[in-house]
This record gives C-alpha cells, sequence and structure tokens, in this order.
C-alpha cells in the first residue's frame, strides 16, 4: 500500500472469486462502474454491481492465484481511455494497455497479470499549431484550442478544451513542441486562463 496516496478506506477485500467474477466486501463508498485494482497483483477490475458494503467485480485479467482476503484498491474514477495524438499508430489490448510497449518491456507474447504502463508514449514530442484565439477572449469546453500533426492519415488532431474549463485567455506563450500526454499540456496552457 502507498501510504502517501491510498488511504486503509480505499481498499475492500476479496470475499469470493468465481473465474472473472470477484466479489469484495468493505467496499462501502464505492460507485457503479468504478475502476479497481485487485489482488496483489493489482489486476484492472470494474464495479458492475453493489449490493451495501459488497461489490461485484468483473476483473479484465487472468484471476488465477486470486485468494480469499486479498486486497481490492478503489481508484476513484471510472475505467477509461486516455485520447490523444499517437493513439492511431498504437495497437492495445481491450483496456487500453499497449502491446508493443509491453512486449518490448516484458520481453514476452503474453501480457504480465497486473502490467500498469502508460496507454500514450511519453517520450515523443508533437508539433503543436495554436488556434485562433485572442487575449481576452472567452474559451470553453469543446472550443477547438489547437491542432497537432500525427501522421497521414490524421493530418489534423484537433486539441479540445476540456469540458470542466472555461475561462478568459489572458495570455498566450506556447511551446513550439508538446508532449503527447495533453493532459500536462493543458495543465501549463490552463495557467493563462482565467475562470469566470
Amino acid at each position: 500500500m502507498n501510504l502517501a496516496t491510498e488511504k486503509e478506506s480505499d481498499y475492500g477485500f476479496i470475499y469470493k472469486v468465481s473465474g472473472p467474477l470477484v466479489v469484495a466486501d468493505g467496499m462501502s463508498g464505492a460507485a457503479m462502474y468504478e475502476l479497481v485494482r485487485v489482488g496483489h497483483s493489482k489486476l484492472v477490475g470494474e464495479i458492475i454491481k453493489l449490493e451495501g458494503d459488497t461489490a461485484s467485480i468483473q476483473v479484465y485479467e487472468d484471476t488465477s492465484g486470486l485468494t480469499v482476503g486479498d486486497p481490492v484498491l478503489r481508484k476513484k474514477q471510472p475505467l477509461s481511455v486516455e485520447l490523444g495524438p499517437g493513439i492511431v499508430n498504437t495497437i492495445f489490448d481491450g483496456i487500453q494497455r499497449p502491446l508493443e510497449h509491453i512486449f518490448q518491456e516484458s520481453g514476452d507474447v503474453y501480457v504480465p497479470k497486473g502490467v500498469d504502463v502508460p496507454c500514450l508514449s511519453r517520450d515523443i514530442s508533437w508539433t503543436y499549431t495554436p488556434g485562433n484565439f485572442k487575449e481576452g477572449q472567452p474559451v470553453s469546453g469543446g472550443d477547438v484550442i489547437g491542432t497537432v500533426y500525427e501522421n497521414e492519415i490524421i493530418d489534423s488532431h484537433k486539441i479540445l478544451c476540456p469540458p470542466t474549463v472555461y475561462g478568459t485567455i489572458t495570455k498566450i506563450t506556447l511551446p513550439a513542441q508538446m508532449e503527447k500526454r495533453l493532459s500536462a499540456w493543458m495543465i501549463l496552457s490552463w495557467k493563462f486562463i482565467q475562470k469566470r
């Protein structure tokens, strides 16, 4: 357990395992479709049923070796995918794990249990072209704030203002290159947007 980011209340414990279905106790406060990490290998799972303090979890990996009493970590977020430049050039499994990257790290054609790697590579920079915004102009969720050239198929990958961000542009100073991970770039950019 990583005490810096996880609390004891974030954990439940396996009560029963039946193939890909795991039932966990001590899951009060959990939500339907919440992402969880199951067992000591931290297998990826999703809550599909809640009854009182008990959660039924669909595990998307091989559950062999899980036992009663193993921890279940609540991630307090839905199972989701990361979108951004580079997604077209990558082959993923069903829960968006990059298979080629996993093969290069593990040297095995089989995906190791509980592997946790970024969906999109953080090692590639993308050329960013700012949108037609001016200082003092309002922006809100869904506005196209620029584009990134990805490849011949996606020559204009649109960068959108996140749905929860709105405000007025106070200053525009953007680098010519940006990291593939859009959220990191957005954090740098949004410091120039004042919320209304």
